[in-house]
């Protein structure tokens, strides 16, 4: 498949302050979020509401406002990914993907507990371009993706909240 049929599309840099405890990652912006420029900016796709959830806040209503939620819970987000080609927003569409450098995010933040993936596609991508730290706590979230409808929010909240505060 030629590239105009298959474009490249990158991430987004990283939220984060250097306190950062939990590390969340994604897999690669889709559409919507690369159209808005924000991460997860797709109207169903539940992250931002599963934060203000596990973080006991109103959800904000701007992306700002968002951002300086996740800074002030000690939560850091980024994507495995840095460019692929994919076509759509699904993660199984990604090809030729190149990694962000998440080794040097991890040796800057140095009381990261938590390295979480919003997803499935994120941990096989990082777990095929990187190697776990043994201080660091591993989790997999249930995706926040609009993909994922089986799951009920209430059940997926309290996952995240589970895997991330407890």
């Amino acid at each position: 498949m030629n590239d105009e049929m298959n474009p490249l599309k990158s991430s987004f840099p990283p939220i984060s302050n250097p306190d950062a405890e939990i590390l969340i990652l994604g897999s690669l912006p889709g559409e919507k979020s690369l159209e808005l420029q924000q991460y997860y900016g797709h109207a169903q796709n539940k992250f931002w509401k599963i934060i203000a959830a596990i973080t006991e806040n109103e959800l904000p209503q701007d992306y700002e406002e968002k951002v300086k939620l996740l800074k002030i819970s000690k939560i850091a987000l980024w994507d495995v990914v840095h460019s692929a080609h994919r076509i759509g927003s699904l993660d199984t569409a990604i090809s030729n993907e190149i990694p962000n450098n998440l080794e040097l995010f991890i040796n800057d933040h140095q009381n990261l507990k938590i390295i979480a993936f919003n997803g499935r596609k994120a941990e096989s991508l990082f777990n095929k371009y990187f190697q776990k730290k043994d201080e660091i706590n591993y989790v997999l979230l249930p995706s926040s993706s609009p993909a994922n409808a089986r799951m009920l929010m209430n059940r997926m909240v309290e996952q995240w909240r589970y895997s991330l505060f407890e």
